[in-house]
């Protein structure tokens, strides 16, 4: 065969593989409402099983340890619902009022601007720096949430199967697959990078909540609970999702108390995830993700866009497992290099005592 053909026949394999990967986006894009609860549950379903496995190795039978599981889950879920819903309502109401206060605050901070000497345009601030826009932007994210809480049912069935299949199926993969324990050991080693991941991110989280809504309740700004809790699940989102989680309650404390108290809000929030961001996450991730800077990034934004803000939370254990995968075949495993942080590289000097080039 030529180097022309050669040539030919790799061009098409890769327009075949993108053309590919354009139909299952697109697929998974337009399956997105009942994918959704799948993965969400299937995560869950992740960091349970350990729970699950644990109770079982005490002694309690499978059903026992099973119940237990779940009525730990609901009552999690119930009371981040109820936390959460009737928070929500009330700010819900309280949003237009909340606007218009929003706007004369703006207006008089304008004019003193003006004041000073420095003229802004008041279409210019609207267009580019409405903080209006940004609150609205936070709200119908924090109605999409809510509406996820309607899908509960069906995400709780869908988890007592999976951990009712977890036990069975390494066994049924052994007989369906021919390489069985290759493909076994790949999937064990996603769950348990998911695992700690959903684990360590899960602690942070919790603890970033708690401190953002004890701060917000000694500031007096309204609705902590609720920004506590948006500041807990936007702190999934890796890159932007503290500062989308820092919006709402930086604007309502200028609504509330003017500048002052929108800095303190803000320095409360820097110190946060300073503290928890910068170094404690990182100290109890160990060795990282395995995937550079700027793929989580991408990932953020790619899986956003196919699965909406459930997407954003689920980016980096997506692309996780994607890396885990293209690692385990010869022909894709350059994508996972290419996705994964700094490798070292070797130069000339790097040689072994005896002077042979070192392996």
């Amino acid at each position: 065969m030529s180097a022309e053909e050669t040539g030919r026949e790799v061009g098409g394999r890769v327009l075949i593989s993108l053309a590919a990967f354009v139909v299952i986006v697109a697929g998974m894009k337009a399956a997105a409402p009942l994918l959704v609860p799948f993965l969400l549950a299937l995560f869950i379903t992740i960091v349970l099983a350990p729970v699950f496995d644990g109770l079982q190795r005490l002694g309690l039978p499978a059903g026992v340890a099973l119940l237990a599981v779940i009525i730990a889950l609901v009552l999690v879920v119930t009371l981040i619902g109820a936390l959460m819903g009737n928070s929500l309502q009330d700010f819900l109401r309280a949003f237009p009022g909340y606007q218009a206060r929003l706007q004369e605050t703006v207006a008089g901070l304008l004019q003193w601007l003006e004041g000073k000497g420095l003229e802004v345009s008041t279409g210019t601030v609207r267009q580019y720096l409405d903080p209006g826009k940004a609150m609205v932007m936070v709200t119908g994210m924090l109605r999409g949430m809510g509406g996820l809480l309607t899908n509960g049912f069906l995400i709780l069935i869908t988890v007592i199967f999976l951990l009712l299949e977890a036990s069975s199926f390494p066994d049924k993969w052994r007989v369906a697959s021919g390489n069985a324990e290759s493909s076994l050991a790949d999937f064990r080693a996603t769950a348990r990078k998911i695992n700690h991941y959903m684990g360590i991110k899960t602690l942070t989280s919790l603890a970033t909540g708690i401190i953002i809504a004890g701060w917000l309740f000694l500031l007096g700004v309204d609705y902590p609970l609720l920004w506590g809790m948006l500041a807990f699940f936007l702190n999934f989102v890796p890159t932007i999702g503290s500062i989308i989680a820092a919006v709402p309650a930086v604007v309502l404390g200028l609504v509330q108390g003017g500048v002052s108290l929108a800095l303190l809000v803000t320095a409360g929030y820097v110190a946060v995830n300073i503290g928890i961001g910068t170094f404690a996450e990182p100290r109890f991730m160990g060795r990282g993700l395995g995937l550079s800077t700027l793929v989580v990034f991408l990932s953020l934004v790619f899986w956003g866009w196919v699965l909406g803000p459930v997407g954003m939370l689920l980016s980096v254990p997506l692309t996780i497992a994607a890396k885990i995968v293209l690692e385990g075949h010869s022909g894709t495993r350059w994508l996972a290099v290419m996705l994964g942080p700094r490798v070292a590289t070797r130069t000339a000097d790097d040689t072994n005592p005896a002077g042979d080039p070192a392996v």
